[in-house]
């Protein structure tokens, strides 16, 4: 191999980069001993702070666990009371079929998942079938359905729609406004005033969230805005009915800024010149945001949503400040049942149990995205 230059033809040879370095080090054997070394300390941290936990956790999960020890073996008896017989985990509106009705509602959360995961593959693939388009729609009226007959709630469900309607709110919203504000002079305005509340601790959201909902006009900005309309006083954290509906709405007032930010990046990575060759081919914006925008921001969108799935799996201090899971047990979520069967009642054995559907929850998004990556790094 040679490398022109001025004065001729330079050889180039990779002979230097084989050669052995001193100590014996060999950088082309992919291995270096002194690696370990410098790996040790995370290593064993590693282990210390989250290996054994998780292995702890998990085998915490098959025994009663009073003072989070090893104490009175259960079996599977923590899983089984869990989807079948406590209401505030999953809860279905015939009680008299809990056992089918759980049975279903794990099809049902398998459904979603798996609906996901092919609608995905047909768009990485732009592949139409017209076959599996109409098995994706019958599966998906056939879950709509199952919700309305049974209408679930219960921690989980709640889970359920948090992740429904805060991820997919979260990202649309994220993603409109930094096409936008990338379009107008004063984008960086613009941005920081969105990203605002993410300045904010999320205990502190919480609180000013209560005060915007709390039921007296005075106080409440909701209320004082209703009360000229002849509406309200509303409890939106009094009331089952609309409770989580005001907290994912919270939720989402703390998230958008973030997914504008990452997005808004992304959107600086597209090329402009194909956006310009777009226009001088007659496409619409409509076309230009459907065809060319959020195919090349696909991949910031799909490790935003998984970083927003994640985030509402291990949701905890929004819920814990705002209602305590009420009112009663209607705004509960996983991890707030965690804390509650573990701390407060004692039973760390159960609690565990939910922190292992947590962790089985979130595997499969975690494998999804590292593929992802993979993907992407390939093409």
């Amino acid at each position: 191999m040679a490398i022109s230059s001025g004065t001729g033809p330079i050889p180039v040879t990779g002979q230097g980069t084989r050669r052995r370095a001193r100590g014996g080090y060999r950088p082309e054997s992919g291995f270096n001993p002194l690696a370990i070394v410098f790996l040790a300390p995370a290593l064993l941290l590693l282990a210390v702070f989250h290996v054994y936990p998780t292995i702890y956790t998990f085998i915490l999960s098959f025994f009663r666990g009073r003072s989070g020890e090893l104490n009175g073996f259960l079996g599977l008896r923590n899983y089984e009371q869990l989807f079948f017989r406590d209401p505030n985990f999953i809860r279905f509106s015939n009680p008299s079929l809990d056992p089918v009705n759980a049975v279903l509602a794990l099809i049902v959360i398998g459904s979603l998942i798996a609906i996901a995961v092919l609608a995905i593959r047909q768009r990485r693939q732009k592949v139409r079938d017209p076959i599996r388009m109409r098995v994706l729609m019958l599966l998906g009226i056939g879950i709509v359905a199952l919700t309305a007959i049974y209408r679930p709630s219960g921690a989980l469900w709640n889970n359920v729609l948090w992740v429904v309607f805060y991820t997919s709110v979260v990202l649309f919203l994220g993603l409109i406004i930094a096409v936008l504000a990338s379009r107008v002079r004063y984008e960086a305005l613009i941005k920081g005033i969105v990203f605002l509340p993410m300045a904010i601790a999320a205990t502190a959201l919480a609180i000013i969230w209560r005060f915007v909902y709390s039921p007296d006009a005075d106080i409440g900005l909701l209320n004082a805005i209703l009360a000229p309309a002849g509406v309200g006083p509303v409890a939106f954290l009094g009331d089952p009915a609309i409770v989580n509906w005001a907290l994912i709405a919270a939720g989402i007032w703390g998230s958008v800024g973030f997914a504008t930010v990452i997005l808004s990046a992304a959107l600086k990575g597209i090329p402009g010149e194909i956006i310009e060759a777009a226009r001088v081919d007659g496409a619409s914006e409509r076309q230009i945001f459907l065809r060319i925008i959020v195919p090349m921001v696909s991949l910031p969108l799909s490790v935003l949503a998984v970083t927003l799935i994640v985030n509402v799996v291990k949701l905890f201090d929004l819920i814990f400040v705002m209602t305590q899971g009420g009112p009663g047990t209607a705004s509960r979520v996983i991890a707030f049942s965690m804390y509650q069967e573990a701390f407060p009642g004692g039973l760390f054995g159960k609690g565990a149990a939910v922190a292992v559907i947590m962790l089985l929850l979130l595997i499969p998004i975690m494998i999804y995205n590292v593929r992802r990556f993979r993907t992407e790094a390939v093409t």
